[in-house]
């Protein structure tokens, strides 16, 4: 299934910097402010050490994981609402993703200028979420004009529908982003065709040099203050020394990189998990005589719809799935031994797919 998650920030926060950790890609970046004219994607592998067991387990080499696509966004600044700096192009490359990382720069660097003069991620956190609640205000406003005219002719459906609209606008408009007004699941389809910024799920990563790299910095603990009653996921990321590692080929350089950094696990690694978990996805697995593949579902999906996600014959001609989880799996040993176990069950289409199980589709068509 396709899946985005965008970066976003100020220019010169590491945003590039972190995409060419993240993906398969790899993007030119620069010292200067709004040089790029178009946002880079690619795809983030989603380290998962289950499938390589499984894939040991089964004597398969071919080995595919799971990935989600992640949208490198240009710098935004003050004003690029009203189209200053790259200005409403990348605002509607952000509308497009379905979750956010937002890169805020915790280091100083003398040699790489600030655009606003001085380090102060709190501020350039602030700026961003503003351009975003100015850009969501715009839509909804536009919507109400819509709908009002609709109201006034005296459509039941549209005078419903406006005060849900009118409930945003005051929302945003106390500067809180929508993801955080209270609002029932019947009612938020009044505003998913306006794609709301601010309603996306973030993820905010505070880039910090290397000697932060473990412990963070003064800037680290400034945003997770300012941070801690709401919701939300703070990572410390040191992107530049994430990119020499990313470099390395050899397992052992990468793992004494890691020990001299005083890291257990690369900051990126943890980065997609989190990036995964906040867009409620789950990995399931199969295993047949060409690979062992890792598949992205939304967690609380039948198993009818992850046989769609393999293949769409497989979802339309479902007839049963044949599931072992993952922990059996490797406990066990194989399939049979599994079996023998009491630990191999047949589920009908209504069965909701949990993480890390193992499946075989039968179907027909």
């Amino acid at each position: 299934m396709s899946l985005k998650c965008g970066i976003i920030g100020i220019a010169n926060v590491g945003k590039t910097t972190l995409f060419n950790c993240l993906s398969n890609t790899r993007a030119e970046s620069s010292r200067f402010a709004f040089t790029s004219i178009k946002s880079n994607v690619g795809l983030i592998v989603v380290p998962d050490k289950r499938l390589y067991q499984l894939a040991e387990l089964v004597r398969q080499e071919n080995v595919t994981p799971a990935t989600v696509e992640i949208v490198d966004i240009p710098g935004l600044t003050k004003g690029s609402s009203r189209g200053e700096g790259v200005g409403n192009k990348f605002l509607t490359d952000i509308r497009n993703t379905d979750a956010l990382i937002h890169v805020l720069r915790c280091f100083d660097d003398d040699s790489l200028p600030h655009i606003d003069g001085t380090v102060d991620p709190v501020r350039d956190m602030e700026t961003i979420q503003l351009e975003l609640l100015i850009r969501d205000m715009e839509s909804v406003e536009k919507k109400i004009e819509k709908v009002e005219k609709i109201a006034k002719a005296g459509e039941k459906k549209a005078k419903y529908d406006l005060e849900i609209l009118l409930r945003y606008k005051e929302h945003l408009e106390s500067f809180k982003p929508a993801r955080d007004i209270s609002m029932s699941e019947q009612d938020r389809p009044v505003v998913d065709d306006l794609f709301l910024l601010t309603a996306k799920p973030v993820l905010y990563v505070c880039n910090v040099d290397e000697a932060s790299a473990s412990l963070g910095n003064k800037y680290v603990e400034q945003v997770k203050e300012v941070l801690k009653d709401e919701n939300v996921e703070v990572l410390v990321i040191a992107a530049r020394l994430e990119a020499e590692i990313a470099e390395l080929e050899d397992p052992e350089d990468r793992r004494a990189f890691l020990e001299d950094a005083g890291l257990s696990e690369p900051g990126v690694d943890r980065l997609v998990r989190s990036a995964y978990r906040m867009l409620n996805l789950i990995s399931f697995f199969t295993s047949g005589p060409k690979e062992v593949r890792a598949w992205t579902l939304q967690k609380g999906l039948n198993v009818q719809r992850a046989a769609g996600i393999i293949h769409s014959d497989m979802e339309r001609g479902f007839i049963r799935a044949e599931v072992i989880k993952f922990e059996d799996y490797h406990k066990l040993g194989s399939e049979h031994a599994c079996k023998e176990a009491g630990k191999f069950f047949v589920e009908g289409k209504n069965y909701i797919v949990e993480d890390g199980d193992v499946i075989y589709i039968r179907f027909n068509v």
